[in-house]
């Protein structure tokens, strides 16, 4: 393993030293910190973590290397990884390369060694901030300048970053692992019962996997599509996707949002559940840290169960701001999940039109699959609008 020195610094003036892997230079992004145990290559892969360094609290990282199956999107996104620990030697049969491989051969850079628990308690109590990565600066106060020279994610549209440029077809379902004596993996046949349209804003691609496990035809478009062109498509449903940065940057999606809600029935994920909150006349404002990981509890005030989510955003919905409290334009909204950390928001109901949101991840990948009814609940809401 090499030994090659990197700075990690943040803009408030905090500094941790470590030894840098992947790849080696110069890279900046807002520092979060994710408490998932197992996952790192999806999170990677994951469009929503553009513009961010991600901060791993699990100590050991790397262990079972990097399988070409798992990937959550065509490429890496995250601007900087942040380790304990980096294992050298991956134990995994369906292991293709290490992860310090990976990182290097898609130039993303990584640093270990440092004290990931310090930098979580500091984020923690000082909130979320941009920090820098370097190989190439070790000026400490140099590169705190830089940071502070640099903007956060409010304020900015990353969805037109990770967004697809032509809409496109979906056929893969989720693959069902086997032992190392079988087959790699098995995927049921599926049909096409469904006709659903995806808006890319940074989607992973489990939620499309899962939407076929659902016997539904996918097809995804660009985040820049118009709700005119969604309709002439003549979908059964419509999913509006995860994705990076700032819901109150994205005015386009919500406009194709408000287009579309009443029209057909509507689901929104992660982002799309600000999406469709702003459309509905919610405004969001931005958590002191947020929430990533795969152990968020949400509760389901509905049923009252509590699930265990997957989970990552910077920003929430504020339950408040609802036109002071009275009916959206597409009438009355409910409340249906809520956080049981910090009772924000996690998901929304039209009770007059068949929309609906969550917050969390319920495709998973990683994190538990406790919320995969929220598929269920879609092709219901679709089944009952025909």
């Amino acid at each position: 393993m090499k030994t090659t020195k990197a700075i990690l610094a943040l803009s408030d003036g905090k500094v941790f030293e470590g030894i840098s892997f992947g790849a080696e230079g110069e890279t900046s992004g807002e520092i979060v910190f994710n408490t998932s145990i197992t996952g790192y290559q999806e999170i990677l892969t994951d469009p929503s973590y553009k513009g961010q360094i991600v901060n791993m609290t699990y100590p050991l990282i790397g262990n079972y290397g990097i399988s070409e199956e798992d990937h959550e999107s065509v490429q890496p996104h995250v601007e900087g990884f942040i380790i304990k620990e980096l294992s050298p030697l991956p134990s995994n049969w369906r292991a293709n390369m290490s992860l310090d491989e990976f990182m290097k051969n898609k130039g993303i850079m990584g640093i270990q060694g440092t004290d990931t628990r310090a930098l979580t308690r500091h984020i923690r109590d000082n909130g979320e901030q941009v920090g820098i990565i370097s190989t190439e600066v070790t000026d400490h106060q140099s590169l705190i300048s830089k940071a502070n020279g640099l903007p956060g994610l409010e304020g900015k549209d990353l969805v037109k970053e990770v967004s697809c440029q032509k809409a496109y077809g979906w056929e893969e379902a989720e693959i069902e692992i086997k032992t190392a004596g079988g087959s790699n993996h098995d995927q049921t046949e599926h049909s096409k019962q469904y006709k659903v349209v995806v808006y890319d804003c940074g989607v992973k691609y489990n939620i499309l996997r899962k939407l076929r496990n659902h016997n539904c035809d996918v097809t995804v478009v660009p985040a820049s599509t118009s709700a005119k062109e969604v309709l002439s498509m003549k979908p059964d449903g419509i999913v509006v996707s995860n994705g990076p940065g700032d819901p109150a940057a994205v005015p386009y999606m919500v406009e194709n949002v408000t287009g579309l809600i009443g029209k057909k029935p509507v689901m929104g994920i992660c982002l799309g559940n600000q999406i469709i909150a702003q459309a509905l006349g919610y405004k969001t404002f931005r958590l002191k840290f947020g929430h990533h990981g795969g152990n968020q509890p949400v509760m389901d005030l509905r049923t009252k169960k509590v699930a265990i989510t997957s989970q990552n955003h910077c920003f929430a919905v504020d339950g408040e701001s609802l036109n002071n409290g009275e009916s959206s334009e597409f009438g009355k909204v409910e409340i249906t999940h809520i956080n049981l950390n910090d009772k924000s928001i996690e998901g929304l109901r039209c009770i007059d039109v068949p929309a609906f949101s969550v917050q969390y991840h319920p495709e998973a990948s990683p994190g538990p699959h406790d919320s995969s009814y929220i598929f269920d609940e879609f092709i219901e809401m679709i089944e009952n609008f025909k």
